[in-house]
């Protein structure tokens, strides 16, 4: 169940999927959203009066990173952080924009989750946002703006740039409460009858903890640097709102921690539960091997082959064996019981 990651650039796979820009402006009373085909042609609104958020989904050709990058204005040194998709998630303060790398995750099936990274710059009325590939992460954002209404279309880019950053957050949620119910599962097995694959998945699910722990803490000090942060891009009255996403960002860290414990002592119940059950076996090993003992000592002195043995040829001697071994075991075996060994 460990977690994927897509072809890019930082993966050494090339990604042949087509680079998509989606350019949307909007304000309270009007929205626009069109395909860009030639990135060179973006140019933001001189009165920026609106708000224009630039979507950027594949950041695996240089050419069109550098070509938006060129102009936007977007120091180069941002421009080769967003095309390299396997750092840790940062904020940076540039002269014209704020720029953010997160680790955006999903779900993936029986795969456990994706993490994808996803580059924000917030500039003076507008929004630049870099993905590896399309996904789901800001559907319900481009739904709210796409209905109109609503507090989103009527305020600037640092309360769009908010709300990417809490659907990012957001995001962990889902991926956590599917990782609570495999816990669960697991956890089940355990106290039953445990196997191989039992333990095959506690591994599983401990990588996979971990993958999402690189994660998830990064992403919580970038929160809390936008919090306590006093940039000129983000009004004052938005703090209270990054205070939230915060909190959420905490609670993601500490259910993932909590995960990770919780892990921790399954594995040690399945190893205790194994180590119970071979000690049962070698337990009743050696009860057996302690009855047969004295059974083999009795055996042993009469198949000695000596010629004076009045035991063998008496008539009764070897029903008389019979009985003294049985009940030698008889006697073994209340002795044990008495003593709860069995």
């Amino acid at each position: 169940m460990s977690p994927p990651e897509d072809a890019s650039p930082g993966s050494g796979e090339p990604d042949l999927r087509p680079v998509t820009i989606t350019v949307i402006d909007y304000d309270a009373a009007h929205f626009s959203e069109w395909r860009c085909t030639r990135p060179e042609e973006i140019r933001l609104p001189p009165s920026r009066r609106t708000v224009t958020w630039i979507v950027v989904d594949g950041v695996h050709d240089p050419a069109i990173v550098e070509a938006i990058g060129n102009a936007l204005g977007i120091h180069p040194l941002t421009q080769e952080d967003i095309m390299n998709t396997r750092q840790r998630p940062k904020i940076e303060e540039y002269e014209d924009y704020l720029y953010v790398a997160v680790r955006a995750v999903n779900l993936d099936g029986d795969e456990g989750f994706r993490s994808r990274q996803v580059s924000l710059l917030l500039g003076n009325g507008y929004i630049v946002s870099f993905q590896e590939q399309p996904d789901e992460t800001f559907n319900r954002i481009l739904k709210r703006l796409r209905a109109g209404g609503g507090r989103l279309r009527s305020v600037g880019p640092d309360y769009l740039f908010y709300a990417l950053l809490d659907a990012v957050v957001d995001g962990y949620f889902g991926v956590i409460e599917d990782f609570g119910e495999r816990i669960e599962t697991i956890e089940e097995e355990v106290m039953a009858e445990p196997d191989r694959e039992t333990l095959q998945a506690i591994y599983a699910v401990k990588r996979s903890l971990i993958a999402l722990r690189r994660s998830a803490w990064p992403l919580r000090d970038v929160v809390a640097q936008l919090e306590r942060g006093e940039s000129p891009l983000i009004s004052d009255a938005l703090h209270i709102y990054f205070r939230d996403v915060y909190d959420h960002a905490i609670g993601v860290a500490d259910t993932v921690e909590t995960y990770r414990d919780m892990m921790s002592g399954i594995l040690d119940i399945y190893l205790s539960s194994q180590s119970s059950r071979m000690n049962e076996i070698m337990k009743v090993l050696t009860i057996i091997a302690t009855i047969f003992i004295p059974l083999t000592f009795i055996a042993g002195i009469y198949g000695m082959n000596f010629e004076y043995m009045p035991e063998l040829s008496h008539p009764f001697g070897y029903p008389a064996a019979i009985i003294s071994m049985t009940a030698v075991a008889a006697a073994m075996l209340i002795y044990f019981r008495r003593k709860k060994w069995i």
